[in-house]
C-alpha cells in the first residue's frame, strides 16, 4: 500500500471561457508539478471546485489525471457528496480507474453528529477496495470531525488518513496522538505545513502548490533531509500570498492568482468568479515577490 506523505498539490480545474473544462490545460499543469518535484497530486477537493462539477465531470477530470500522471506520483481523487448514496456511487466508479486514494469530504449543508459521520465514513469503506482519506474542512461544510472520530474510523483497515483543514495546530496535535503510525495525518493548510511536520504529522494538501510547487515541496524536502533553516526559511515565504486570501474566496484567489502568473486556467465556476481591479493589483504586487 502506497504512503501518504510529503506534499500533495490540491489541484485546480481548469476552465474556458464559458466554465467548460478545460482538459488540455489541467493535463500540462499535472505536468508541471510532476516537473516541480511535488509527492503527489489530490484532484477534486476545495480548490478543485468539486462542488461546482457535474458526476460525469469528476470522473472525466480524474481520468485525465490518472492518465496524465501515469504512475509517476499517487493521486488521490476527491469523491464525497452529501448523501452517502451518492458518495459511494462515485467512488465506486473513482476506484476502477487507477487512483491511489479516494478523498471523502465531511458531508456539508446537513447538521451531523460525530455518529452519523463515523456511519458515513464506514459505509463508504466497506464499500470500495482502495485506500480511503478523510477531509475535515468544517468552515465550509459546517460539519467538523472530531479526533475521537477518526480514531474510531483508523481502525477500519483502508480508512488511512486524514487531511485537516481546521486550521488548528491543536486538532493536528490531537490527530497525531491518538491514531497510529500506519495513519496519515496531512495538513490542508498551508501556514502549518512545518509545524505539522514538527508535531509528528505526514506533510500536506497544498493549495499554494498550484503556484508555487517548487516552493512548497520544499517545504517537506528541507524537513526531511534536516535542513531546517530552509525548512523555516520556505514555510515564511508562503505567508504574503496567503495574506491576499482574506480579500476574497481563497480558492478564487488561487486561480486568479494563477492566471496572473501566465497560467490560462480560466474562470472560477459562477458565483464565485471575480475581477476586480484592486484584487488582482494586490496579488500583482505580492507574486512578484515571488518571481
Amino acid at each position: 500500500m502506497f504512503e501518504l506523505k510529503g506534499v500533495l498539490t490540491a489541484l485546480i480545474t481548469p476552465m474556458h471561457s464559458d466554465e467548460s473544462v478545460n482538459t488540455e490545460e489541467l493535463s500540462r499543469q499535472v505536468e508541471r508539478q510532476i516537473g516541480a518535484g511535488v509527492q503527489g497530486l489530490f484532484c477534486l477537493g476545495t480548490n478543485g471546485e468539486f462542488y461546482s462539477l457535474t458526476r460525469e465531470e469528476r470522473l472525466m477530470i480524474t481520468d485525465v489525471v490518472v492518465k496524465q500522471t501515469a504512475g509517476r506520483l499517487p493521486v488521490v481523487a476527491g469523491v464525497g457528496c452529501i448523501t452517502t448514496r451518492e458518495t459511494i456511487d462515485l467512488a465506486k466508479e473513482t476506484a476502477k480507474m487507477g487512483v491511489e486514494a479516494l478523498s471523502v469530504i465531511v458531508p456539508y449543508y446537513v447538521g451531523l453528529s460525530q455518529e452519523q459521520i463515523y456511519r458515513h465514513y464506514r459505509k463508504v469503506a466497506e464499500a470500495v477496495d482502495v485506500p480511503v482519506m478523510i477531509y475535515n474542512i468544517p468552515m465550509r461544510t459546517g460539519n467538523n470531525i472530531e479526533p475521537e472520530t477518526v480514531q474510531r474510523l483508523s481502525q477500519i483497515t483502508n480508512i488511512v488518513g486524514i487531511k485537516d483543514s481546521s486550521g488548528k495546530i491543536e486538532n493536528i496535535k490531537r490527530l497525531i496522538e491518538i491514531t497510529g503510525d500506519d495513519f496519515a495525518v496531512l495538513v490542508g493548510t498551508d501556514s502549518l505545513i512545518l509545524q505539522t511536520l514538527l508535531e509528528g504529522g505526514d506533510g500536506a494538501v497544498s493549495g499554494c502548490a498550484n503556484l508555487f510547487p517548487e516552493l512548497m515541496a520544499g517545504i517537506y524536502d528541507s524537513w526531511k533531509a534536516g535542513e531546517m533553516e530552509k525548512a523555516k526559511q520556505l514555510q515564511e515565504k508562503i505567508a504574503p500570498f496567503r495574506a491576499t486570501f482574506k480579500m476574497g474566496n481563497p480558492n478564487s484567489i488561487v486561480k486568479r492568482g494563477m492566471k496572473l502568473m501566465g497560467h490560462p486556467v480560466g474562470p472560477v465556476r459562477e458565483p464565485a468568479n471575480f475581477e476586480e481591479p484592486e484584487i488582482d493589483e494586490a496579488l500583482i504586487t505580492v507574486l512578484a515577490e515571488y518571481s
